[in-house]
């Protein structure tokens, strides 16, 4: 039996359609748009650690601007002439600089196989594999260096679809008649030209080199996120091999590397641009908004009790 209310206690102003005991002036349009606005300072927090069950959205959106840039990149696929032409414009120009090497180190990785399946390795599996881990670990340890690297990665593969657009380049593996070997191919049994693959590919994206250029922003990430080391020191020995492996795998020419670099660097200063005004301004204007959400939601309640 429930206990009868005493004399003079107060009982809840039910709310007249759900009776789920609700204030007066309750205004539920408001009350989501505060709930959104206080999870939008939360999750934009730089210095935020853990994991939460919604940050599971912002590993979909990730997830799904790399799937867009992946699926665009490998659309831009029907300029093979322009590429092959592009391709020989690069060997004049580095064989002008003096560093025309690519051949002859090509055919010196295939001759040492311990070599040839290192640089293998590097090429596949320290590349796209290697962003996602150190993407996550960053996410759920050093938020703040977790959404710079998200940025620069995000911003830079933008950038280095302008480039597979206009300026489509055959990378060294195609040009048999240097006597090229692609050696991830033939002996990894590895390829992204799989049939499985060809939709995410772009035969002709040689220029810029985004495995040079990630490479390159991991090494930043880790140095922003740890003074050990160890893990700097790992990183850094990454971005080498990866930076050797794009050549003696036949999958870029020098100068792609160099672009890489170059697209990376660029896309990393909007990053930290990002960081130091862009998402300081967005809080901002996110904490305005709560504040004024908050402001109408107390006058709708003084109006309904008035």
């Amino acid at each position: 039996m429930r206990p009868a209310p005493q004399q003079g206690a107060l009982r809840p102003v039910l709310h007249p359609e759900t009776r789920l005991g609700r204030p007066r002036g309750y205004n539920l349009p408001t009350a989501v748009t505060k709930m959104l606005l206080r999870y939008l300072l939360k999750v934009t927090h730089p210095r935020r650690t853990g994991l939460e069950w919604w940050d599971l959205i912002e590993i979909a959106l990730v997830a799904a601007g790399f799937l867009a840039y992946f699926l665009v990149r490998g659309a831009v696929i029907d300029r093979e002439a322009d590429a092959f032409s592009h391709a020989r414009s690069i060997i004049d120009l580095q064989d002008m600089m003096g560093i025309w090497i690519e051949p002859e180190f090509n055919a010196w990785v295939v001759d040492h196989r311990v070599v040839t399946r290192f640089l293998n390795f590097v090429y596949f599996w320290l590349d796209f594999p290697l962003v996602v881990g150190v993407g996550l670990l960053l996410f759920w340890r050093r938020r703040n260096c977790y959404t710079l690297l998200r940025d620069s990665i995000l911003i830079s593969g933008a950038f280095a679809l302008v480039f597979y657009w206009t300026f489509p380049v055959a990378p060294p593996r195609y040009l048999t008649d240097w006597g090229f070997v692609d050696t991830v191919e033939q002996f990894s049994n590895l390829s992204y030209q799989a049939q499985s693959m060809r939709p995410f590919v772009n035969p002709y994206a040689a220029v810029p080199s985004l495995h040079v250029g990630w490479a390159m922003l991991l090494v930043v990430a880790v140095f922003q996120a740890t003074p050990h080391w160890g893990p700097r020191s790992a990183m850094f020995a990454i971005f080498v091999a990866q930076s050797v492996a794009v050549v003696g795998t036949a999958n870029h020419f020098i100068l792609d590397g160099v672009a890489g670099l170059i697209v990376c660097a660029a896309a990393l200063a909007v990053g930290l641009l990002l960081q130091r005004y862009g998402y300081p301004g967005v809080r901002s204007l996110i904490a305005s908004l709560e504040r004024i959400a908050d402001g109408t939601s107390k006058s709708e309640r003084v109006a309904s009790d008035g």
